[in-house]
């Protein structure tokens, strides 16, 4: 898979069935998106291309309120490259993106990656004010040379599946139901960074990890997990909050590795949310604390069959 940065001019690149999105999350949707234009590509003997922004739309958007991404961009272009596209452009969304008007925005996405195709989900739209909306890319289509397809939301449990909908199941720590729109565990990556080593104290050594400040988190609990270190998967503890037993003011993520010992420090985790356990608890006494992460371990041990 090629990257590219730019949108600026290339004549000489070869015609393209193209998607375009945030695609935070990366869900089925967005899957199915990816998918639908890599098929019609081979079909035509075209080149297949995703199109995505950086940084994402609503940093521009909504400035003045804080970014909290499914997938930050390293990660999501690590999830696309699954799929194999051929190019993966990430454009840069500037203020002047978002004043541009949806024509003159895919006038210069026809002069970066020359296209025969679009494909965008229902209900897209795009370009000031969202004024391109499919039929507007229709007749844009016409005049820039490009046909618009449509994939229509898949739909589970009787609701659209939707980054909206990942994001308010997190909310609530709902991580498993989270899994079946993504196709995958929702999970979060980090540097394993020094703690307070309170949790070997207890018994329960954890890895406290430095994770993006963009990144959403789940709501504040304890997860059944598993922690992919160095290609391997290990079943995990984790909690998040601020660890009001000990009078916390700072939200940390804290994962303990299960039947597994050793040096952490600097090491990027990848944690993989497969269930909730229980959510934040302030305990009267560490003996209390200790008793009940007792349990939190017996029960993910169930869960994950560890």
């Amino acid at each position: 898979m090629e990257i590219v940065r730019t949108l600026a001019p290339n004549p000489l690149a070869h015609p393209a069935v193209l998607t375009m999105g945030k695609f935070d999350g990366l869900h089925l949707g967005h899957q199915r998106l990816i998918t639908t234009t890599i098929e019609h590509a081979a079909a035509l003997g075209l080149t297949s291309a995703v199109l995505t922004w950086d940084p994402h739309p609503y940093a521009v958007l909504r400035a003045n309120e804080p970014l909290r991404l499914l997938t930050p961009l390293a990660e999501k272009i690590e999830l696309i490259a699954q799929y194999n596209p051929d190019r993966l452009i990430i454009a840069p969304f500037t203020p002047a993106t978002m004043a541009s008007s949806a024509r003159n925005y895919m006038a210069q996405v026809a002069a970066a990656q020359p296209l025969r195709e679009l494909w965008v989900g229902e209900g897209f739209a795009m370009g000031r004010e969202r004024t391109g909306d499919i039929a507007s890319l229709m007749l844009i289509g016409m005049e820039l040379g490009f046909a618009v397809g449509t994939v229509s939301k898949i739909v589970l449990d009787g609701q659209p599946v939707s980054s909206s909908r990942v994001r308010a199941l997190l909310a609530r720590g709902a991580v498993s139901d989270v899994t079946p729109l993504l196709g995958r565990p929702f999970s979060l990556r980090g540097i394993v960074v020094q703690g307070d080593q309170r949790g070997r104290t207890l018994g329960f050594p954890t890895a406290n990890l430095a994770i993006p400040s963009e990144h959403l988190l789940p709501a504040d609990g304890v997860y059944a997990c598993h922690v992919c270190l160095n290609a391997t998967n290990i079943p995990a503890v984790t909690n998040i909050g601020i660890r009001p037993t000990f009078d916390g003011l700072k939200r940390t993520i804290e994962t303990h590795l299960l039947d597994w010992s050793g040096d952490l420090y600097g090491q990027t985790l990848s944690v993989a949310f497969i269930a909730p356990l229980r959510g934040e608890q302030k305990f009267s006494s560490l003996q209390a604390l200790i008793a009940q992460i007792g349990q939190d371990v017996a029960q993910a041990r169930r869960m994950l069959g560890a």
